[in-house]
C-alpha cells in the first residue's frame, strides 16, 4: 500500500476514535456517531486499497 494513502487512511480511523472516545465521554452522541462513521470510513478505505495492492502483486 503506498505510503501516504495508508498513512491517511489510519489517520481518518484513529480521528474518527478520538471523536467517538469525546462524544461518550461528554455525552454527546452525534459526536459519537460521526467518530464511529469516520472509523468505518477510513477502515473502508484501507481495505479498499489492500485489495488493490493485492491484484497488483
Amino acid at each position: 500500500m503506498a505510503g501516504g494513502k495508508k498513512a491517511k487512511n489510519m489517520a481518518h480511523t484513529a480521528k474518527g476514535k478520538v471523536k467517538e472516545t469525546t462524544g461518550k465521554a461528554t455525552g454527546n452522541e452525534s459526536l459519537e456517531f460521526k467518530g464511529r462513521a469516520e472509523q468505518m470510513k477510513g477502515d473502508a478505505k484501507q481495505t479498499a486499497q489492500k485489495a488493490k495492492d493485492t491484484l497488483k502483486h
